[in-house]
C-alpha cells in the first residue's frame, strides 16, 4: 500500500494521530493545516506537507477532514484554496467533525452533484486512541464510498461502525454520544464539587468513586484533571457548548424533550462565559461557588 496516497486536513489533537496511524499502515500521507508549522513537522517525520486543501486534493483521491465544525469543513471544501475545486469524480471526502446531521446529509448531496463520494464519519476516543489507531468511527455512506476508502478507516480506528447507506446516521449517533459525554462530565463535576464543599478530600472521593458503581469513564478521566489542577485543553469547554447545542437543536426540531442535556449545556455556557471557554472541559467544575479546588486549578 506504500504507493497509495491519502490526505488528512486538520492536524489537531485527533487529526495528527490519525495521520500517523495511516502512515504506519503504509499510506503515503499528505497533510494540510492552517498552522503551516504543524504540516511541516509531520512532513519531517515522513509525510508530505501541502500548502492548501486544493493542493492536497490535486494529489489525493481520498481526503480525511478532521476540523472542528461544519463551518471549517465548508471552508476546507469550498473556501479560498478549498479542496473541492481539485476533487475528481470518483474521489472520496471523509468528514470526521461533529456536525448537524441534516447538514451532513446536504453535504453528501452537494458533493454527489460533482461526482464526489462522501462518508459521514464522526470520531470518538480522544487523542491517545487516535494516535494508536484505536479510536471509534461512526460512519454512514454508500457502498461505493466504503469501497473507495479501502483500508483507511480500519487503519485509523479499532471500531468502524457502518450505520447506513447514506449520510446522517453517523452524525446522529455521534451527537447522542456527545449528549452522554457532556452530561457525564457535568454530573462528575457536580459530584466532585459537592464532595469538596462537604469537606471530603478530593483524592479520597476520586479513589472511592472510581472503584464504585457511581463511576463513569468521564468521571475517571476528567476528575483526574481536577485532582492535578491541570486544565490544559484536551477537549475544551466550548466544544461542549457547540456539541450539546447540536444535540438540543436536533431534538428541538421534533419537539423531543432533553432536560438533562439542556441543564448540562447551560453549565458549559456558564463556564464559557466565566472565562473558561478554552480550558479543558473539566473546568466546568469552576462554576460551583464556595469550594476550594486542588492546587493549580485557578490557572488556564
Amino acid at each position: 500500500m506504500s504507493d497509495k496516497s491519502i490526505g488528512v486536513i486538520g492536524l489537531g489533537a485527533m487529526g495528527r494521530g490519525m495521520a500517523a496511524s495511516l502512515r504506519r499502515a503504509g499510506w503515503r500521507v499528505h497533510v494540510c493545516d492552517v498552522r503551516a508549522e504543524a504540516a511541516q513537522a509531520f512532513a519531517a517525520e515522513g509525510g508530505v506537507a501541502c500548502g492548501s486543501p486544493a493542493e492536497l486534493a490535486a494529489q489525493c483521491e481520498v481526503i480525511v477532514s478532521v476540523v472542528v465544525n461544519a463551518a471549517q469543513t465548508e471552508a476546507v471544501l469550498f473556501g479560498d484554496g478549498g479542496a473541492a475545486v481539485n476533487m475528481k469524480p470518483g474521489s472520496l471526502f471523509i468528514m470526521c467533525s461533529t456536525v448537524d446531521p441534516n447538514w451532513s446529509v446536504q453535504l453528501e448531496a452537494r458533493l454527489a452533484a460533482q461526482g464526489v463520494l462522501y462518508l459521514d464519519a464522526p470520531i470518538s476516543g480522544g487523542a491517545a486512541k487516535a494516535a494508536s489507531g484505536e479510536m471509534t468511527m461512526m460512519t454512514a455512506g454508500t457502498p461505493a464510498a466504503y469501497a473507495k476508502a479501502g483500508g483507511a478507516l480500519e487503519a485509523m480506528a479499532a471500531k468502524v461502525y457502518r450505520l447506513g447507506e447514506r449520510a446522517g446516521n453517523g452524525s446522529k449517533v455521534k451527537i447522542i454520544n456527545q449528549l452522554l459525554a457532556g452530561v457525564h462530565i457535568a454530573a462528575a463535576a457536580e459530584a466532585m464539587a459537592l464532595g469538596l464543599r462537604e469537606g471530603v478530600k478530593a483524592e479520597d472521593l476520586y479513589d472511592v468513586i472510581t472503584h464504585s458503581a457511581g463511576n463513569s469513564w468521564m468521571f475517571e478521566n476528567r476528575m483526574a484533571h481536577v485532582l492535578a489542577g491541570d486544565y490544559t485543553p484536551l477537549s475544551a469547554v466550548d466544544i461542549f457548548v457547540k456539541d450539546l447545542g447540536l444535540v438540543l437543536d436536533t431534538a428541538r426540531a421534533t419537539k423531543f424533550p432533553l432536560p438533562l442535556s439542556a441543564t448540562a449545556h447551560q453549565m458549559f455556557m456558564q463556564a464559557s462565559t466565566a472565562g473558561y471557554a478554552r480550558e479543558d472541559d473539566a473546568a466546568v467544575i469552576k462554576i460551583f461557588p464556595g469550594i476550594t479546588l486542588p492546587p493549580g486549578a485557578a490557572g488556564a
